[in-house]
């Protein structure tokens, strides 16, 4: 499992933008963003005017930026970035959906966590199932008509229920279906580019690894 370690937050503020680490946390007003947008570190106030940076910078910092939202290492990150390039299509756009059908990150879409960081310790410690099968891989790429469900002994987690009550969390996105009685979800379809609303360029990371 991946973990991100040290303050979250210094994350976002890096990247100058929320990257919703911390899950409704990132909605309340004592989020530090909101209170410190600027990069951290004795000279991050400075950052606030916008400099003239390099394209190679920019693209390292949307590479970075990515990275951080689905809360993957380098080693990862560039393994689905070279099977993206070896499959046909947009390489881009089958980048992020290979990101998109990740089992933590389709926990998180079906609304069974707060956050991707929370859904992969979820997943880890094996309180979802697919196609009726225990499975305890984060990273494992699930396929369209895959079904993910909560362990039947994971049910009654008060953390799973508080994520699915979360309004500001909003629903699950068109290419997934949920049932919250049932607390099981289907993938019913490949996210499109346009379904996929993650804040970030694949423009520019494809284009820092293609060099």
């Amino acid at each position: 499992m991946i973990v991100l370690t040290g303050p979250k937050c210094k994350l976002c503020r890096r990247e100058g933008m929320k990257l919703m680490l911390k899950g409704d946390r990132c909605f309340l007003e004592k989020c530090s963003f909101e209170r410190r947008s600027y990069a951290p570190g004795q000279h991050g106030a400075l950052s606030k005017r916008k400099r003239a940076g390099s394209g190679y910078a920019e693209q390292l910092r949307e590479k970075q930026k990515t990275k951080r939202i689905y809360g993957i290492e380098e080693r990862q990150f560039r393994k689905l970035f070279q099977i993206a390039q070896r499959k046909e299509g947009v390489t881009g756009t089958t980048f992020l959906q290979l990101l998109e059908m990740r089992m933590d990150n389709i926990a998180f879409r079906m609304g069974f966590a707060p956050s991707r960081h929370t859904a992969r310790q979820l997943v880890t410690h094996g309180h979802f199932q697919i196609n009726g099968k225990r499975i305890n891989i984060p990273s494992a790429i699930l396929k369209v008509n895959d079904v993910l469900q909560v362990d039947e002994d994971s049910k009654k987690m008060e953390i799973i229920h508080s994520a699915l009550k979360a309004a500001k969390r909003g629903d699950a996105p068109e290419w997934l279906r949920v049932d919250k009685v049932k607390l099981s979800g289907q993938i019913i379809s490949m996210p499109t580019r346009d379904q996929i609303s993650t804040p970030v360029n694949e423009r520019l990371v494809v284009e820092l690894y293609s060099k």
